[in-house]
């Protein structure tokens, strides 16, 4: 592949990037927003993560009376209000109670997580938050799921809407999970008249996270998988929290999509980053990815591969009309990403220790597959040996 035109670049990455004390004026969408009154705010999911940092900022803001903070452990937030319980108590209804607006940020998409157990604690902890919102009288409640969910496919366009459809399948990492979620947001309204769901969905997600995207960015090389286009755009953590703000102050509502403005080419992350790539067949890449999850070497599934090697750029043009924009940029976000990466090593998504990291780096990623094709063999060796 080759880079991109410089001015094509230009006019792809080019973003009008507001001051830090920007804040474009709200627009009401209700009779409580049009007769001024500041919404009282529920956070589940609160005490780590987005929801620790969505909490603080809400707490802080003149356009929020009071924020209700939910988990099962107290966060760091003294000017909120703290129950603690698992959000797949029914008993959360009592403590969303004088709550206008609830942000349900309590997923679990650890790559270490049971996958039955995680899904069992994502979906039904939703339906929870969804049914007890519906009977404590709040009227709206905002999701956060993934951009993941349009899928990665190599006829995806640059960028995909928020209308375009979800294409995504149950393959990577919690994306099942997502989708489900997906579905009882628009289920919700019907089944709670008066409630409204807005989801908004985020580009890769930058900023104390851990996945198997930004675990991509710990390998000695970066996979590449022959003929695939990647093309890569991240959301960094306080710009979601911007647009969960602007959906809490109801100045847009529906599906969102948030992210940085434009991409980046294959090409220009290796630039930007200077890790060199490591090209292998697509049957080569898949077929390993698939055999070494199967036998418990890596977290991924093979279906996280596809989110490497195929667009899921998204256009965020709800939350620019709206009046919102992005304040970091994708070379920004990539350069705190390769930061937090700095002194971890990861093959195929799974961490090494200091010695394997050691080894990793000198003999370089084609080695280190090379010697985990090698445990396979030996783990099939062993079980026909049983």
């Amino acid at each position: 592949m080759s880079s991109p035109d410089p001015q094509v670049r230009a006019a792809r990455n080019r973003s009008t990037r507001p001051s830090p004390d920007h804040r474009p004026a709200a627009v009401p969408h209700s009779g409580e927003k049009a007769a001024g009154r500041r919404p009282v705010v529920a956070v589940t999911g609160a005490a780590t993560g987005v929801g620790a940092l969505l909490t603080e900022r809400l707490a802080a803001s003149d356009e929020v009376r009071r924020v209700i903070a939910i988990d099962e452990r107290r966060g760091d937030c003294a000017a909120a209000q703290w129950h603690l319980l698992d959000v797949r108590d029914p008993a959360v209804a009592d403590k969303l109670r004088g709550a206008d607006v609830v942000v349900h940020l309590a997923l679990d998409l650890d790559l270490g997580s049971d996958s039955a157990a995680r899904t069992a604690y994502n979906v039904r902890g939703t339906q929870t938050v969804l049914t007890a919102a519906a009977a404590a009288g709040v009227h709206r409640v905002v999701l956060c799921t993934s951009a993941m969910v349009y899928g990665a496919l190599p006829d995806n366009e640059l960028p995909l809407s928020e209308d375009a459809e979800l294409r995504a399948t149950a393959e990577a990492t919690g994306v099942g999970d997502l989708l489900e979620i997906e579905r009882l947001a628009r289920r919700a309204p019907r089944a709670h008249p008066g409630l409204n769901v807005t989801v908004v969905r985020p580009a890769l997600l930058v900023g104390g996270t851990d996945t198997a995207l930004t675990r991509y960015f710990e390998s000695p090389r970066l996979l590449v998988v022959a003929g695939s286009r990647p093309a890569w755009q991240f959301c960094h953590v306080e710009d979601l929290c911007s647009a969960l703000e602007y959906a809490v102050q109801e100045r847009v509502d529906g599906e969102l999509a948030v992210g940085c403005d434009g991409w980046l080419e294959q090409e220009e992350v290796e630039e930007l980053s200077g890790i060199r790539r490591m090209e292998l067949p697509s049957a080569v890449a898949l077929g390993a990815a698939a055999r070494l999850h199967r036998i418990g070497l890596t977290p991924s599934p093979a279906g996280d591969l596809a989110y490497t090697m195929h667009p899921w750029v998204v256009s965020g043009s709800r939350l620019h009309e709206a009046g919102w924009r992005p304040r970091w940029t994708n070379e920004e976000v990539l350069a705190e990403l390769l930061e937090e990466a700095s002194g971890r090593h990861a093959v195929a998504g799974r961490r090494l220790g200091r010695k394997d990291a050691t080894a990793a780096g000198a003999a370089g990623a084609t080695v280190a597959l090379l010697g985990a094709a090698a445990v396979v063999r030996r783990a099939r060796k062993a079980r026909r040996r049983i």
